[in-house]
């Protein structure tokens, strides 16, 4: 017993019962409102719920049907709710008709610099303002970020602009200084399989974009979404940023055959980010356009005004003039397959 399927008219006071009887069987219950029903997910051990028992539940007054679900990320999965789950992020409607472009520098490194990036791709089309407060780098002598200062920074580009913000956590002592600044929560591939994290965003009221970890599969990939809608987070966005291959003539390998999988095992919005992917200016263009034949939902590009002196992944990262000619040339690609930028 997995999904508790009710009856279209069943009354709020219905549905709390149902949720008390659950609740009393030591399980967790969340609520997905549906434009045709309402379903309750049921969350924990439910193999310890005898037939008898399931019987019980299933002749309660509001009840229509109760299924069992196989995969293991319950939450996450399309048995649990078969419609698109759309995400609004300040007007943004991610996981709609719209592939909303989040841009902007690796890093946050100065003021002055992310003002000039954040009007520039405010300009040429973009949405969302992406940017590094804390970074997580192989080198411990490398640029590590501003910190809150960083985040600080990226509040007034949003003020200035009217994009919205998405920056990454690293730890969750940081999620306080995070929640007051930030639009979107973005976990990265290193993060990915930090249960201790998932579990913290998991319990705040904002998105959180997960990114696919190094070699991750596409199942380890949904159960760490599925840690976080475990605490009540429903808002979750499925990143591809390329995984670990033998192949070195790029710095990853972009798994575009992520996206159509994805789409048939899981209803949250899947993104797709091309410049982690390739590590590669020059073969961004062209897979943020594959991203969006095959059905992203949303792309991340790094941009930067002088890739040459960014302090993090200038290799990777379009100039501003780069970036209007990837605004102009997704705009078919989007139109073929029945999307707009």
């Amino acid at each position: 017993m997995d999904i508790v399927v009710l009856k279209p008219d069943t009354s709020d006071e219905n549905i709390r019962h149902i949720l008390k009887r659950l609740e009393s069987k030591g399980l967790k219950a969340t609520v997905s409102h549906g434009t045709e029903r309402t379903i309750i997910g049921v969350i924990g051990d439910t193999s310890r719920i005898t037939e008898e028992e399931e019987d019980a539940i299933r002749v309660m007054t509001g009840v229509e049907n109760v299924v069992r679900i196989l995969k293991p990320y319950k939450l996450a999965c399309r048995d649990f709710k078969m419609e698109d789950t759309k995400i609004d992020v300040g007007g943004n409607i991610i996981g709609g008709r719209k592939i909303h472009i989040m841009a902007g520098p690796c890093a946050v490194e100065s003021k002055t610099n992310l003002m000039m990036i954040a009007e520039k791709v405010k300009k040429a089309g973009a949405t969302i303002l992406r940017g590094g407060a804390y970074k997580p780098r192989t080198s411990p002598y490398t640029f590590q970020g501003l910190g809150e200062e960083g985040l600080r920074y990226l509040a007034e580009a949003r003020e200035k602009t009217g994009l919205q913000i998405i920056t990454e956590i690293m730890d969750p002592r940081d999620i306080d200084a995070i929640m007051e600044y930030t639009d979107i929560i973005q976990i990265g591939t290193r993060n990915m399989q930090n249960f201790r994290l998932l579990l913290e965003v998991g319990a705040v009221d904002k998105p959180v974009l997960l990114k696919r970890g190094l070699s991750a599969s596409i199942k380890e990939w949904l159960m760490s979404a599925e840690y976080i809608m475990s605490r009540g987070n429903q808002r979750a966005i499925l990143c591809e940023r390329g995984i670990r291959t033998f192949e070195t003539a790029t710095r990853n390998t972009l798994d575009l055959s992520a996206v159509p999988v994805l789409k048939q095992l899981t209803h949250l919005p899947v993104a797709v980010d091309p410049s982690h992917g390739v590590g590669r200016w020059d073969l961004v263009i062209p897979m943020a356009k594959a991203a969006v034949a095959v059905g992203a939902d949303a792309l991340i590009i790094e941009v930067h005004t002088n890739p040459e002196d960014a302090l993090s992944d200038g290799e990777q990262s379009l100039r501003p003039d780069m970036f209007v000619r990837l605004m102009q040339e997704l705009q078919p690609v989007a139109q073929a397959v029945g999307r707009e930028i």
